[in-house]
């Protein structure tokens, strides 16, 4: 079965925000909470579940799984935009507005992944 452009579109975000997980750490480490423990860990953990997620969004028997899940991973990820916007070191010198707009972008983000539930 062929899926849309856009569900491909949407896997490869995914995918490719996974691993750059391993490519960058850094950055992760740098924006996550200091009140989460093992840092690191969830570094690696986020990533994997993002390939996996977005991976899954490509095949119909693990789409709706895949579609729940970034929904979830989407709702934990608020902790750390909220935590950019509160913590200079953690914003990366990004302009406040801009940190501002990705906390709505990732209820929009949210509603694109529930649109593919079968």
């Amino acid at each position: 079965m062929q899926y849309p452009w856009h569900l491909y579109l949407m896997a490869g975000i995914y995918v490719f925000a996974g691993l750059f997980h391993f490519i960058r750490p850094r950055i992760y480490l740098r924006i996550m909470p200091a009140y989460l423990p093992k840092p690191e860990l969830l570094v690696w953990l986020s990533g994997i579940a993002e390939i996996l997620l977005g991976l899954g969004l490509c095949f119909s028997g693990t789409r709706n799984i895949s579609v729940y899940g970034i929904v979830l991973m989407l709702v934990v990820f608020l902790l750390v935009h909220i935590h950019m916007l509160r913590d200079k070191k953690a914003s990366m010198g990004l302009p406040v507005w801009l940190l501002i707009a990705r906390i709505p972008l990732q209820f929009g983000l949210m509603y694109w992944a529930l649109n593919y539930l079968i």
